[in-house]
């Protein structure tokens, strides 16, 4: 067989993707075809043809999404900040909405003093996404990252060895939970930034295939309201930070008002910032420890 134009190719698959209720099909199947063709997907127009052994590849993935299994686990890769990620079965895929608590972290830690080395601690790290973003964005700092399940974190550990050999500032990877009042004792009133993206989808609550079928439900989950998690982090992340520190957690976009709440009634923390996603929803609160 000699190589066929890709476009009509494309075509196809947007179609199988979308009959299918794929959120984003051509998005998608333009995502898998750069994959299979090993380029990257603004350069898709550059590669007009595609060969018969791509061609049964590309199908074979297009019908696998179809299924609703998440892209992410097709290709093996995610992204936070600047770099990627190896992710799959077993551990959270990082969400585009958490690069917006990403980006408040780097801005916040600007903002800290050059008197000492910043110390930034990630809770509930799952793959290691915004522990490994931070390290890359920022060298000079020190990072730690608590993961609980175990599957997670050998994903995080891989991730952590990759982001090392490619020169990165190792970080240190703890197999803690963070709803234990004693994690991290000896980080208590040193840390500049934590950020959190805890389980808190309420329980019960529909989700979609990819996520329902294919994220651990450890990773989603926190309870009746969604707070189960969250609620221990508040008096935890306050003995954690140095005063001027500051903390974002992502929530679900049912509680991020009670989020906030929690924190105000907790008398170390001010500035309490509720921050909505790209869409417009609820996404995370951001709060500083009191001086």
């Amino acid at each position: 067989m000699t190589r066929v134009p890709l476009r009509p190719v494309l075509a196809e698959a947007v179609d199988v993707l979308h009959t299918a209720g794929v959120a984003s099909p051509r998005v998608d199947a333009e995502h898998l075809a750069a994959f299979v063709l090993g380029v990257d997907r603004s350069r898709l127009l550059l590669t007009p043809l595609i060969g018969p052994e791509q061609l049964d590849d590309y199908r074979t993935l297009v019908a696998r999404r179809a299924e609703r299994t998440p892209l992410q686990h097709l290709t093996g890769q995610s992204f936070m900040g600047e770099i990627d990620l190896e992710v799959g079965p077993g551990v959270f895929v990082p969400r585009p909405e958490t690069e917006l608590l990403f980006a408040w972290a780097l801005v916040h830690l600007e903002a800290v003093r050059h008197d000492h080395t910043p110390v930034v601690v990630d809770l509930c790290t799952g793959s290691g996404a915004l522990a490994l973003a931070v390290a890359h964005a920022r060298p000079d700092a020190e990072v730690h990252a608590v993961e609980l399940d175990p599957d997670a974190l050998r994903w995080a550990r891989r991730n952590a060895e990759l982001r090392s050999a490619a020169g990165d500032t190792a970080i240190t990877l703890h197999h803690d939970d963070v709803t234990d009042p004693n994690l991290l004792t000896e980080l208590s009133g040193s840390v500049d930034i934590v950020v959190a993206n805890p389980p808190y989808i309420p329980d019960g609550a529909e989700l979609s295939p990819e996520v329902a079928e294919h994220d651990p439900h450890r990773a989603l989950f926190g309870g009746t309201d969604g707070l189960a998690v969250i609620r221990p982090l508040v008096p935890l992340i306050g003995r954690l930070l140095r005063p001027g520190g500051g903390t974002a957690i992502e929530h679900d976009d049912s509680n991020g008002g009670e989020l906030a709440r929690l924190l105000a009634a907790d008398s170390r923390f001010e500035e309490i910032v509720e921050h909505p996603d790209l869409a417009g929803k609820p996404r995370f609160v951001a709060a500083v420890r009191m001086s």
